[in-house]
C-alpha cells in the first residue's frame, strides 16, 4: 500500500522528467480528490499522519508515491512526525526513496532510522544517481537500498559496500526513453559479484529487443531469468 502524507514535488534530475506522480496528480486535481486541490504543488498533509495506526495487519507501505518526503521545503519537524508514526506502527514495514539523500543523511546524522523503515536512493545515471549512494551508506537503516528506475545509461562500476537490495527497471508511459538490455545486466552482475540482493522490476516501455509496446507484453525477465530477490534475512 501507499501512505501520502505529503503530495507535489519539482524536479531536480534527468529521472524527474517524466514524472507519474505529477501526471496523476493533476488527474486526481481534475476528479476533485481530496489533498490534491492545487495538483502538484508540494502540500504537507497533517491529516494523514496517523493513517498507517488504524491497520492492523501487517503491511509494506511505499511512503510518499506522490512526493519525495525529504524535498527542501518540507520541515524536519515534519519529517520527525512521520517516523513518529513509523516507530509506533512497529508491525508495518515501510519503504521510503529519495532523490535528495544529502537531506536524507543530514536528518539521520548522529541517529539510527526505525528497524521496520527501509530508506532508498533513486540512481538513474552517473552524474546525478551514483552520488546519491555515498549519502545513502551514511545513514544507520536496517535496510539501505538503491531504485534504479528508470535507468537511463551505463552506470559503469558501482560500490555497493552497505547497500542491502538494487531494484533495477525501465520506464514506463507514452514518453518512456528505452533501457538497454547491458545495462541492466551490468548491475545484476555487480549485485552478484558484492553479494547483495537484485529485483529486476520491469523492462517498461521498450522490450529488451529494443522495440516499443506496451510494458506488460514485455515481461520482467532479464538474461532469460526472473530475478527476485530480496535483502537477507527479509521476509515480506
Amino acid at each position: 500500500m501507499t501512505w501520502n502524507p505529503t503530495v507535489g514535488c519539482t524536479k531536480i534530475s534527468p529521472g524527474c522528467k517524466h514524472c507519474y506522480a505529477e501526471v496523476m496528480s493533476e488527474r486526481l486535481k481534475a476528479m476533485g480528490t481530496p489533498g490534491y486541490e492545487n495538483g502538484f504543488e508540494l502540500r504537507l498533509l497533517e491529516n494523514r499522519l496517523e493513517d498507517p495506526l488504524s491497520r492492523k495487519k501487517p503491511t509494506v507501505y511505499f511512503v510518499n508515491s506522490m512526493s519525495d518526503l525529504f524535498h527542501e521545503d518540507i520541515p524536519f519537524e515534519f519529517i520527525d512526525k512521520v517516523f513518529a508514526t513509523i516507530r509506533r506502527a512497529h508491525w508495518h514495514t515501510f519503504q521510503i526513496l529519495t532523490k535528495r539523500a544529502d537531506r536524507l543523511a543530514a536528518y539521520f546524522h548522529g541517529k539510527k532510522a526505525p528497524e521496520n523503515a527501509w530508506l532508498g536512493v533513486s540512481v538513474e545515471d552517473q552524474k546525478y544517481g551514483l552520488p546519491r549512494i555515498d549519502f545513502l551508506r551514511q545513514v544507520n537503516a536496517t535496510v539501505r537500498f538503491l531504485s534504479v528506475e528508470p535507468l537511463l545509461e551505463e552506470l559503469g562500476s558501482i560500490d555497493l559496500t552497505d547497500i542491502h537490495w538494487v531494484i533495477v527497471g525501465g520506464e514506463s508511459g507514452s514518453r518512456a526513453r528505452p533501457m538497454k538490455a547491458e545495462w541492466a545486466e551490468s548491475v545484476q552482475l555487480q549485485c552478484e559479484e558484492q553479494n547483495v540482493a537484485f529485483f529486476f522490476k520491469q523492462w517498461g516501455g521498450w522490450g529488451a529487443d529494443g522495440k516499443r509496446r506496451a510494458k506488460k507484453h514485455n515481461g520482467r525477465q532479464l538474461k532469460g531469468r526472473t530475478f527476485d530477490e530480496m535483502p537477507t534475512g527479509v521476509h515480506l
